[in-house]
């Protein structure tokens, strides 16, 4: 075909793609000017098409995040005010059973700080006064003396009678500090009871100070979100991301978990209902040992709700209180019953696991004795395995708390990576768009490449009708101004 075409023009192949390059210039010369429009307009129209599609994603994008922001403030908002709520709980709990006996502990205090002012005032009372000797004293001194014998015995009585009187008074004094210092040696355990008292109330006062400010921050915090400051909003995003994260770590580990409770029950599981068995593609024994832990993660939840820790069935939290009891019982003694049926199997893979060990040393080393002595010990891997059938199951019920975590900010975290994904889907069809206008531009200066040729012979035609019309106009100027002359 392309040989047929060389040889067109003539029997010289280059002669002939002379001929058919000059004809091609031609043809692209004469069009020049659709093919600038046409490529000019695509590149437009794409360019507009790409721009209308970034417009319509960022309006995508500004409605995603308002009705996430909008979740995330209502989700804040709730999980808030069940804060508020239980710390209001606190409070009150306290105020019942702590300051509840305040009027009894306020009448010991009354009662041993009336004890211990009794006690002052009977440690206040002073001795009685000894008698005015001292005036009586100065009065029998200024007497003349007389030299009377009666008169010195006399005054001699009255001295010895005025110092048995003054000694007496010192014994009184004595005894009576002593009792006042006993009284006050009484006083001191009402004094470290007060204080006692005054330290618990006062523990009591802090727990509450402390609660008031836990409300506090709250209260403040649950205004930010009714406000829907932003300040809020970066709190609530980082602390879903938080949760999300952990949560779902949490959940890895609970799959473990759970894939080594499969692989517990497994194997005795096939001798139960048989390994021969298949329900498509899979075991029967597999398929049963794996209903029965779905089930106990399914118990979990239904006691976890009925303990109204999780809130994943409104349904069952909103029931009256008997009957969300009943479901509690129900499921508890359901999941009991699981865990020990798994302990049971458990048990039994390892009689099994023991049974086709020693049918194997028995094949491979006949009359040895030495599997009687490993099968001693074959007891603590037992109760092992037992323990841990009978614990996984309780252990996969705590799942609930983790599961409930991660679906409410699954939802968060899903939407911020959509606003994320449609943000950088906008700005790459926006480079696309700007991309497709430049490609366009760029194949028109490539169009006007193939034919230069001919546009430099058209630029040099112009450049000289250009100057043919000066010539003529300056001849033109010349002739009329000779003819104003």
């Amino acid at each position: 075909m392309l040989t047929e075409l060389l040889g067109v023009w003539s029997e010289d192949a280059a002669v002939s793609l002379i001929i058919w390059l000059l004809l091609a210039v031609s043809a692209l010369y004469l069009g020049r000017k659709q093919a600038h429009q046409l490529l000019l307009s695509s590149g437009r129209a794409v360019y507009s098409s790409m721009r209308l599609w970034s417009v319509s994603l960022a309006r995508l994008e500004r409605r995603l995040a308002l009705r996430n922001r909008e979740v995330l403030l209502a989700s804040g908002v709730r999980a808030t005010e069940k804060l508020i709520e239980r710390e209001f709980t606190r409070v009150s709990n306290i105020v019942q059973r702590d300051l509840s006996q305040y009027p009894g502990l306020h009448r010991k205090i009354a009662e041993s700080i009336e004890k211990i002012e009794n006690d002052y005032q009977k440690s206040a009372e002073a001795a009685p006064l000894p008698p005015a000797w001292g005036e009586v004293v100065e009065t029998i001194s200024a007497l003349p003396g007389t030299g009377d014998p009666t008169v010195v015995k006399i005054l001699a009585n009255i001295k010895k009678a005025i110092e048995g009187s003054h000694r007496q008074m010192l014994n009184d004094y004595k005894k009576s500090s002593a009792a006042r210092h006993g009284l006050l040696a009484k006083m001191q355990p009402h004094w470290r009871s007060i204080d006692v008292k005054l330290d618990q109330v006062g523990d009591k006062i802090n727990g509450l100070t402390q609660c008031a400010s836990k409300i506090d921050g709250q209260i403040r915090d649950y205004g930010d979100m009714l406000a829907k400051k932003d300040a809020a909003v970066s709190s609530l995003e980082s602390s879903a991301m938080t949760q999300f994260f952990i949560s779902g770590l949490v959940l890895v580990i609970a799959a473990l978990g759970g894939l080594i409770n499969f692989q517990l029950i497994a194997m005795p599981m096939s001798e139960m209902v048989g390994g021969s068995s298949y329900i498509g593609d899979m075991k029967t024994s597999d398929i049963a040992a794996l209903v029965i832990i779905l089930i106990e993660i399914a118990m979990g939840i239904f006691l976890f709700e009925s303990l109204r820790i999780t809130s994943l069935f409104p349904v069952i939290s909103s029931m009256d209180d008997r009957m969300r009891r009943r479901i509690m019982l129900v499921t508890f003694i359901i999941l009991t019953v699981l865990a020990s049926i798994e302990a049971s199997l458990a048990y039994m893979r390892d009689l099994l696991a023991l049974d086709r060990e020693a049918l194997q040393q028995s094949l491979i080393n006949a009359g040895s004795n030495a599997g009687i002595v490993e099968a001693q010990f074959r007891w603590i891997p037992s109760i092992g395995q037992m323990v841990m059938g009978f614990v996984l199951p309780f252990a996969l019920a705590f799942i609930a708390i983790p599961l409930e975590s991660f679906i409410h900010s699954m939802r968060l975290v899903l939407g911020l990576l959509v606003i994320g994904s449609l943000r950088a889907l906008r700005v790459l069809v926006r480079m696309l768009g700007g991309l497709v206008l430049h490609i366009s531009k760029a194949m028109v200066y490539l169009f006007d490449l193939f034919i230069m040729l001919p546009i430099a012979i058209e630029q040099l035609i112009k450049q000289w009708k250009r100057s043919q019309t000066a010539q003529d106009d300056s001849v033109e100027v010349e002739r009329m101004d000779n003819s104003v002359a």
